[in-house]
């Protein structure tokens, strides 16, 4: 029995809006022009609702760790930073950044990267550069959560919107009991998500790495 593809519902709305844009502008097309348009605009609103409902999909993802310090890609992307950085918004020391670039053809659901509790969440409005780029971390529009670990060792991840991104939706809140299967959020578009993590942590990533959310152990925490 084949599986049915399952939609993220952070676009439901979007992909029924969609089509129903999608079937009134056929309509219109269908009654005013030649066979031609016609056909050339069935084929683009196939292509058009094809990639909606590919970028929307939700993948069944689960994973079972026997070392609760290890660090799991919260997202589908490219590794584009590893390096030693200064965090000023909840550590205001140094720590490690891990981030992962998101393509518009990733899986834009983001997984907690790791069990624990959920200490901070804060959301911030700003700009919408290119989310490869530094500056992206610290002006565009992100939302920050920190985590700490079973072990009592607090990580933070950064949601961080893109040039096309344009709403981050994050379902953590603090105080709330986290697992590595949950989803933390969504991010609409292209985008990007930044770990910070101790200084001592084992990195098991290198830069240009490909991740896939739940499954990719990023790092491990010395604990």
């Amino acid at each position: 029995m084949k599986k049915r593809i399952k939609i993220h519902k952070e676009g439901r709305s979007i992909l029924s809006l969609l089509l129903l844009f999608l079937c009134v502008i056929n309509g219109i097309i269908y009654y005013h022009f030649s066979s031609p348009a016609v056909v050339i605009n069935i084929c683009l609103s196939v292509l058009a609702f094809s990639f909606f409902l590919f970028f929307f999909r939700n993948p069944a993802r689960e994973v079972e760790i026997d070392d609760p310090s290890l660090i799991i890609a919260p997202a589908d992307g490219t590794i584009v930073v590893i390096e030693p950085t200064d965090e000023n918004e909840y550590f205001h020391d140094r720590r490690i950044q891990v981030s992962i670039f998101m393509s518009v053809f990733s899986v834009h659901a983001n997984w907690y990267p790791i069990n624990g509790i959920v200490k901070f969440v804060k959301h911030h409005s700003g700009r919408h550069m290119a989310a490869y780029l530094p500056k992206s971390s610290t002006e565009n529009e992100r939302a920050t959560v920190v985590i700490e670990s079973e072990s009592k060792t607090e990580i933070l991840m950064r949601q961080i919107a893109g040039a096309l991104a344009r709403r981050i939706v994050t379902y953590a809140h603090a105080g709330k009991h986290c697992d590595i299967n949950e989803h933390l959020g969504f991010i609409k578009f292209g985008s990007r998500v930044d770990l910070f993590l101790p200084l001592d942590s084992e990195i098991y990533v290198q830069i240009g790495e490909k991740t896939v959310g739940n499954e990719t152990v990023i790092a491990r925490l010395n604990e």
